[in-house]
């Protein structure tokens, strides 16, 4: 089941992505509306993305750090 849903949203979003393409090009109306909600929902997305960074409170963990726990490779 969610396989299926999963693939409806790649079906979205191939579809929205290729609109734009269609639109930059001067496609007909309907496809300039459609990249206009796919290039909307795509901002939407990013300021989320970006609000969800700022409320973190700074605390970033970078894959493959060696976290304090030594390991480092610096030499002394």
């Amino acid at each position: 089941m969610i396989g299926l849903v999963l693939l409806g949203v790649l079906v979205l979003v191939a579809g929205g992505c290729g609109c734009v393409v269609w639109a930059s090009r001067g496609g007909p109306r309907w496809v300039r509306v459609v990249a206009a909600v796919t290039l909307g929902a795509g901002e939407l997305v990013r300021s989320r993305k970006k609000r969800g960074r700022r409320n973190e409170g700074g605390d970033i963990t970078v894959l493959g750090g060696d976290g304090g726990g030594g390991g480092g490779d610096g030499g002394s």
